[in-house]
């Protein structure tokens, strides 16, 4: 099955980030928040677990479950964007404006998973 564009787009996106947690994990365990443990162990699963929903969300007998598994992935992900709005060490230079909009975005890209339901 052919899917649009867009849907490889995501997985583009996700296989990068992941790939990204190995490449300057620091940046990933910087914004960690404080209160969970294993951050390195995290960041590595976490860029593992965005590799693969990346490349599954392209296989159609796993897209849904890759799908409903983004959802859930940037859900758990709020956590951290909250933590690094109340951390000035955590925030990374990161203009508060910005940190803020990155909120809405993560809903922003959880319809765009769920909207992927239907194909």
């Amino acid at each position: 099955m052919t899917y649009p564009w867009h849907l490889y787009l995501m997985a583009i996106i996700y296989i990068v980030a992941g790939i990204f947690h190995f490449i300057k994990p620091q940046i990933y365990l910087r914004i960690m928040p404080r209160y969970i443990p294993n951050h390195k162990l995290l960041v590595y699963a976490s860029g593992i677990f965005e590799i693969l929903l990346g490349i599954t969300i392209c296989i159609p007998e796993l897209k849904n479950i890759a799908l409903y598994a983004i959802i859930l992935m940037l859900a758990v992900f709020l956590l951290v964007h909250f933590y690094m709005l109340s951390s000035e060490k955590a925030s990374a230079g990161i203009p508060k404006w910005l940190l803020w909009l990155r909120i809405p975005t993560q809903f922003v890209l959880m319809y765009w998973a769920y909207s992927y339901l239907k194909l």
